[in-house]
């Protein structure tokens, strides 16, 4: 018998209601039938996913992570502190799955295990947010946590921050962060109610983000910031860009690509990040760290 390449399965066995629980075997035997002897690891707690990347990631040829994006996340934490990572493919599980977007995976955990476990594995750049990564999002602002909350359906019809924005009734409800901002080549300054730094297609769900093309090996984070506004007019205004992807000729909302990223608040600012609490911060550093992991990919939809 040829020598079969080493694989781990590292999965959160709660991530999405317990999802891969009635898949477990189902994905064992789809990695197994693409040429990998599979050692499945069960996380036990927040962090485990990191802990067994860093203690077990050297003996295997390619690491797979199944849950959500908070196991993704810790995964990737313990791959960057590995100095050769393997490759990495990733199985959603959670309740978002937002990275997953990028990856042109197919539908059920079982077929996109096939994908991880034969699709080539290509450069893919990481976020560091004050000294800790991302992978996909490092976002501050009354909507970090609404979009995760939102349903399906409602996403289907609206964008993200215009579904939530449209919802508001008076000015005086929005929270607003007087904030300096330095990205390469400019600054701005002003109060703002939202700001994200991304690597991604999708956010919260949402897809369609004013933000231009996303890659995700280019060295550059994608920056969306929305002003406050001050005038219903100038809440349309946002509420119009978002619908229909566009950023406003008034500056209310602010699209860039940067390769840093500093912002500093005139006080604490909380944060998440891929989703999960990133804490209340009054100065964020913010960069990318240029394919810093290789990641599985599928074929996109012609």
């Amino acid at each position: 018998m040829e020598t079969l390449k080493k694989l781990l399965l590292i999965f959160n066995p709660t991530a999405g209601k317990g999802a891969i629980r009635g898949h477990l075997t189902g994905v064992v035997d789809a990695l197994t039938k693409g040429g990998w002897l599979v050692t499945a690891y069960p996380t036990q707690d927040k962090g485990d996913a990191r802990r067994a990347a860093v203690a077990l990631g050297k003996n295997y040829d390619r690491i797979v992570c199944c849950g959500g994006d908070g196991t993704l996340s810790e995964t990737v934490a313990g791959l960057l502190e590995l100095e050769a990572p393997p490759a990495l493919g990733y199985l959603p599980a959670g309740t978002t799955n937002d990275f997953a977007r990028n990856l042109h995976l197919p539908k059920g955990l079982e077929e996109a295990a096939q994908t991880v476990a034969s699709g080539p594995a290509l450069p893919c750049d990481v976020g560091i947010f004050n000294g800790r990564n991302f992978v996909y999002v490092a976002a501050f602002g009354a909507f970090t946590s609404v979009s995760y909350d939102t349903p399906q359906e409602v996403k289907s019809a609206f964008g993200h921050l215009a579904y939530v924005l449209a919802g508001i009734s008076q000015l005086g409800a929005i929270k607003s962060y007087d904030l300096t901002i330095r990205y390469d080549g400019g600054s701005l300054e002003g109060e703002f109610i939202y700001g994200m730094a991304s690597n991604t297609v999708s956010v919260g769900g949402f897809k369609g983000l004013p933000i231009g093309q996303v890659c995700l090996d280019d060295g550059l984070l994608e920056v969306l910031l929305v002003r406050r506004p001050r005038t219903l007019p100038e809440l349309n205004s946002i509420i119009q860009s978002l619908l229909h992807q566009h950023l406003p000729a008034n500056g209310m909302v602010v699209g860039l690509h940067t390769a840093r990223l500093r912002l500093e608040s005139r006080a604490p600012l909380p944060w998440t990040l891929d989703g999960e609490y990133g804490g209340d911060h009054e100065t964020a550093e913010i960069e990318n760290l240029p394919r810093a992991i290789r990641l599985v990919r599928g074929e996109p939809a012609q």
